[in-house]
């Protein structure tokens, strides 16, 4: 079984469209977040041990040896020869334009790097990042903005501390639309307080606005996080993975056939997590998912044929 049967996945899309395999390699640019240095608050999300989220943590390599370093393992495993530069590790677009030109120049003037794929917060895009990337694209580079919004219920942010809401992703996806640029939203399922029915809505809100890209990810209890001391308490119970493959395949069902899937699932390192522990797993957690997907394509009910909702298309003039 094969996921891409039954999902839009980046690597089949980039497939289609360059004629061969085209993988994101992992960048940790040295960037902190708002959320932790005290612009907007500090100790950051209750979750988040960024580490969990970037296998490469704080390291000191440069931006080249990163990708280096990532394109002698992947060329190896996959025989790619096509490279997005993939700026992961905390908030990508937390500085000033030149700084950040900078950087993404840095990781553009690598052999075989076609793009850039810039993962960062809905509050932490401001016009002049927006232009910049839309500078590359023209230039011909594929671009992609991930936003991690993890729940379109305020309540939620709040209670997990995120230090934004619904409203500032809102607004980050019209300016960046507007303009061209294509948003991956990210969605985590499993968040304190949280069901199906909050996942769906989240989807929904998301979907409303248009999206281009979608990641689903479980939380992870890891260690060293306010999270982590909730569920030592027993205030928090973590996610099953029958309960995440279930949510994950109905999301999926939900999602436009035009939405490119980046993330199904996500894993964190043994050495921090804590819970669940299947989330170390990731092919355990992705064949699962496939398993659940094959088995729905043959034996549809009544439920999976509910139309998906078209995604609106960004106007040719920004009006935001």
């Amino acid at each position: 079984m094969n996921l891409s049967n039954y999902v839009n996945t980046f690597g089949q899309d980039t497939l289609r469209r360059y004629g061969e395999r085209v993988h994101k390699i992992a960048i940790d640019a040295g960037f902190t977040c708002p959320n932790r240095d005290g612009s907007i608050g500090r100790g950051g999300c209750t979750f988040c041990n960024n580490i969990s989220f970037s296998p490469n943590g704080r390291r000191p390599d440069s931006i080249a040896e990163q990708i280096e370093s990532g394109r002698q393992v992947i060329s190896r495993r996959t025989g790619a020869k096509k490279y997005m530069a993939y700026f992961q590790a905390y908030t990508n677009t937390y500085a000033d334009v030149e700084e950040l030109s900078r950087l993404y120049n840095q990781a553009l003037s690598q052999p075989d790097v076609i793009g850039l794929d810039i993962g960062t917060r809905p509050d932490c895009v401001p016009d002049k990042v927006l232009d910049l990337l839309v500078d590359y694209q023209q230039q011909g580079y594929e671009v992609w903005l991930e936003l991690g919004l993890q729940s379109a219920h305020d309540a939620t942010l709040d209670r997990v501390n995120r230090g934004h809401g619904f409203a500032e992703y809102r607004q980050a996806v019209q300016r960046a639309r507007c303009r061209g640029i294509k948003v991956c939203a990210h969605l985590i399922l499993g968040l304190p307080g949280e069901s199906r029915d909050h996942y769906i809505a989240s989807l929904e809100r998301v979907l409303s606005l248009g999206i281009d890209g979608l990641k689903l990810h479980p939380l992870h209890v890891v260690k060293g996080t306010q999270l982590a001391n909730e569920w030592r308490r027993g205030e928090y119970r973590a996610l099953t993975l029958e309960d995440y493959v279930a949510d994950a395949v109905e999301l999926v069902r939900r999602t436009p056939e035009e939405v490119v899937f980046h993330r199904l699932t996500g894993t964190a390192s043994s050495s921090i997590l804590l819970a669940p522990d299947w989330c170390s797993k990731k092919w355990q957690v992705l064949n699962r998912i496939t398993a659940a997907l094959a088995r729905q394509a043959k034996n549809p009910d009544k439920n999976t044929g509910q139309q998906t909702p078209s995604i609106p298309r960004w106007h040719k003039v920004c009006s935001v």
